[in-house]
């Protein structure tokens, strides 16, 4: 009953424009936007002390003897942020095994775009602060948010050659795994090598789960969060669980496609025979069959990145934005946007991205090291890699393990929004002005 009801909220234009504005790829940009200015606006009105009281709220986790403290921020950030890089490291994978990383010629561009758009970014930032304790803040501008920078690009419909999407969301997913050995490399305390050996130990155990074609999700969901406890006390910063986990999720089906049709078609055709025999039992068992194929032709790697993505687009990473976007603005913030952390992030972003992404695809192309995607230009590289520069919630991400004293962290934060909003409106102004009114063949 309550199905049919459910089905029947959905066939209403209420409900199937809610179902159109989740399944476009702009509608999660959407979301964190509007969380991050729930952020602003709360901290900066008279109940802004309840969102760092909020924050604070401390929480505990309790398994008989086992005892897990955390404050509601930390919970954020190192919780369900594991959840993020889990999806994250499960595209990766899925990118290297059957989609645009899959071979070197199809991966080399974005590649080189994604070293050269951190590499400029960094650089940027330490002739700054060079020398001084703000150094270790290299990474915050070194991220893009694919999130946003795909909603961006989605505002211009079919104008958009499929070729620049594909090229985009590449180049963003290259950036994701090298923003995350940069986590791990240059952001992690100091490690207890017990529990770092242990956290390997979990890790084998998974990976020959996934050699022996151990297929069940809960198996890797209980030796998941057992890694993500390991690696959480280890020191390495526990979202780096997130991402050795999904690497260990089986990419292959139980059954292959021409198994799952040939027998599904017999179970089919047995259904019709005895369509009109009344044995209910035997059509519900032949059901019952085929939802269990349906499962097994889907490899738990697909089957967990499908139930992963609204969580992760509509809750997690929403939740983190409005959890980390805070910063009380005054007159003495807006003055530290000339300090070197904020000129060193903001101009990072705006400039090292577009910079070292767009000279990545012209050395490329000028020695032949790759070719531009079908249906597009250097300009429209260029304005892509305006889009690059929107890093906020990766960004933020890192801002909180680079900085310890609150003020840098919230200069660090305004100069993130900043910047990503620089080149959020001259990114999609350069690409308006310079793609054709439409587009033949495929598109976004």
């Amino acid at each position: 009953m309550q199905k049919r009801q459910k089905n029947r909220l959905l066939a209403t234009p209420l409900g199937t424009a809610f179902q159109a504005f989740f399944r476009s790829s702009s509608s999660a940009g959407i979301v964190i936007l509007v969380a991050t200015a729930v952020a602003l606006a709360w901290i900066n009105s008279p109940l802004g002390g309840s969102y760092h009281a909020l924050l604070a709220l401390p929480l505990e986790f309790m398994l008989g003897s086992f005892h897990l403290h955390f404050t509601l921020g930390h919970f954020v950030n190192d919780g369900l942020m594991v959840v993020f890089f889990l999806s994250v490291g499960l595209e990766i994978k899925r990118e290297m095994l059957v989609g645009e990383l899959s071979s070197l010629k199809k991966a080399l561009l974005p590649m080189i775009g994604a070293v050269f758009g951190m590499l400029f970014p960094a650089l940027i930032y330490l002739a700054f602060n060079a020398g001084t304790p703000t150094a270790r803040g290299w990474g915050v501008p070194v991220a893009t948010d694919i999130a946003f920078a795909l909603g961006i690009l989605a505002l211009l419909g079919n104008r958009v050659p499929l070729g620049l999407k594909v090229f985009l969301a590449a180049l963003a997913i290259v950036d994701d795994l090298l923003s995350v050995l940069v986590i791990a490399l240059f952001y992690s305390a100091s490690l207890d090598v017990e529990l770092l050996l242990w956290a390997l130990v979990v890790t084998g155990i998974l990976y020959a789960g996934n050699r022996i074609g151990i297929h069940s999700i809960k198996f890797y969901t209980v030796f998941g969060i057992v890694l993500w406890l390991l690696v959480l006390f280890s020191g390495v910063h526990a979202t780096i669980a997130g991402v050795v986990l999904a690497l260990t999720i089986p990419a292959r089906p139980r059954i292959d496609r021409r198994s799952f049709f040939d027998r599904a078609h017999g179970l089919v055709n047995d259904v019709f025979r005895r369509r009109d025999s009344g044995d209910e039992a035997t059509n519900s068992d032949a059901i019952h069959q085929l939802e269990k194929m349906s499962e097994q032709v889907q490899s738990p790697l697909i089957r967990i990145e499908h139930a992963l993505q609204p969580y992760v687009s509509f809750v997690i990473m929403p939740v983190f934005a409005l959890a980390n976007s805070g910063v009380a603005i005054d007159a003495t913030m807006v003055g530290n946007l000339f300090s070197p952390v904020s000129l060193g992030i903001a101009l990072g972003l705006f400039l090292g991205k577009q910079i070292g992404v767009s000279l990545a695809a012209w050395l490329s192309v000028r020695f032949g090291w790759a070719t531009l995607p079908d249906s597009t230009t250097l300009r429209h590289i260029y304005g892509v890699s305006l889009l690059c520069g929107i890093g906020f919630t990766m960004a933020l991400f890192v801002a909180n393990l680079a900085f310890t004293d609150q003020h840098s962290l919230d200069v660090a934060k305004l100069s993130i929004l900043v910047g990503s909003t620089i080149s959020a409106v001259f990114g999609l102004v350069l690409l308006s002005r310079s793609l054709p009114a439409t587009t033949k063949g495929r598109s976004i």
